[in-house]
């Protein structure tokens, strides 16, 4: 099998992978070595770096062959799938060739677990090492540290990588049991707290020695599917709570699951996948990251799942209205980022604008705040807009019809000259 092969094999195997993200890496340009990690092929993928930039990623997997026989992946070992796997020194060749072509700008590695956790690593190490040390690459590199790698190899890994994380992929412990019984709770949590225990001392060993070797300086990430199992959405938020609070984790990312093989335990294939249930986990995850929300505010154990129609600051907002209307020219920080159409931008151009002078209802437009849905939720100088009167019936059909636009919309059929018209 030939590496062009291969590529198509292993970049198509890694697809489902969500939490491929550059955001945080912020080495400079090194005299001796190629690349930073701020600056149509198979394989690359875009995503976005701290600084909003879109560059593109080489997303691959090492090899798709797995001991693991988890029954919602396509890469388990008893699905009937073409097999491939790179050695590390062509892995290494393909990476760089494509910087040099400027195809991509950095690295994104995963893989199955081949022979086992441990062996799978080395291989990854030694195609970073190749990168790192041989081909003297310094641009951004994202590796996968496999549950049930040995503490010195995720060392290794995590010196050698920008970002690393490891995937916990099934909210729940009784779902991993089920659908997953070679991985365990234990397995995926034991690295994740090394990873934010080695990441805190080294952050004081750059105090301390300002050439001190940097392990896994854009932190950790992972990644939660969405769907496969019957988790709430409470329960996935309360679980990604808890990974901000005790494993600082950059990022938590969500993928709604793709059914792509039949089992009496998982959606059948015929289900499309939930991703507008995807993209309001998002939002609220936003909310928890920047907003000063909690997972306890937005959802508990009446209401576990998030209303489709609304996003879910306006789901907030419609359950607490006695907290609203906000006055734009006395709320502090805090209390603006509550209300709906105000974000983090515009809740500081509103402090920075009020300083010269008491804001009306016509300057909030030019501050950035969206009044389609803001409006309802605050006054200025004292006074909504002109004219605006709403019951709380009325103003949850105007919130679902601000939303409704930006929701993807139902699939277009090409008729046929034989259907029946409806």
């Amino acid at each position: 099998m030939d590496v062009l092969e291969k590529l198509t094999i292993l970049t198509d195997a890694a697809k489902y992978d969500a939490a491929c993200t550059s955001s945080g890496g912020n080495r400079t340009a090194k005299k001796g070595y190629i690349g930073n990690t701020s600056s149509s092929v198979a394989g690359c993928c875009h995503t976005f770096s701290a600084d909003g930039r879109c560059v593109t990623l080489l997303k691959v997997l090492m090899t798709n062959k797995c001991v693991y026989d988890c029954k919602y992946c396509v890469n388990r070992r008893s699905n009937d799938t073409k097999r491939a796997a790179f050695t590390p020194e062509e892995l290494a060749d393909l990476t760089i060739n494509f910087y040099r072509r400027n195809y991509i700008e950095g690295l994104f590695l995963s893989s199955g677990v081949f022979r086992s956790p441990d062996y799978t690593t080395e291989l990854m190490i030694r195609t970073l090492r190749l990168l790192r040390e041989q081909h003297r690459f310094n641009g951004y590199i994202h590796a996968k540290a496999i549950p049930g790698t040995a503490p010195e190899l995720v060392e290794q890994l995590g010196l050698l990588a920008d970002r690393l994380s490891v995937n916990i992929e099934l909210p729940s412990e009784a779902g991993l049991k089920t659908l997953a019984p070679d991985k365990s709770k234990t397995a995926i949590l034991a690295p994740m707290r090394q990873i934010q225990t080695r990441n805190q001392q080294n952050k004081e060993e750059l105090v301390k020695y300002r050439h001190a070797p940097k392990f896994a300086p854009a932190g950790q990430s992972t990644q939660l599917i969405v769907g496969a199992t019957p988790d709430s959405d409470f329960h996935i938020l309360r679980l990604t709570q808890g990974l901000y609070d005790r494993y600082k984790l950059k990022r938590v990312f969500y993928s709604a699951y793709v059914p792509v093989v039949e089992h009496a335990l998982l959606p059948s294939k015929d289900v499309k996948p939930p991703l507008l249930r995807e993209h309001r986990l998002y939002q609220a995850d936003w909310l928890l990251r920047f907003y000063g929300f909690r997972a306890e505010e937005l959802l508990d154990d009446r209401h576990q799942d998030f209303d489709p129609r609304v996003d879910p600051k306006c789901s907030w907002a419609l359950a607490h209205l006695d907290f609203f209307p906000v006055e734009v020219n006395t709320a502090d920080y805090e209390t603006l980022l509550r209300v709906p159409g105000v974000g983090v931008v515009s809740a500081r151009r509103i402090l920075s604008a009020r300083r010269a002078g008491p804001l009306h209802i016509e300057n909030l437009p030019k501050l950035g705040v969206v009044m389609k849905r803001a409006q309802y939720f605050l006054t200025a100088s004292g006074k909504m807009p002109d004219g605006l009167r709403f019951t709380p019936d009325s103003l949850l059909r105007g919130l679902i019809a601000a939303e409704r636009p930006s929701l993807p919309q139902q699939e277009m059929v090409q008729l046929s000259l034989f259907d029946t018209a409806v």
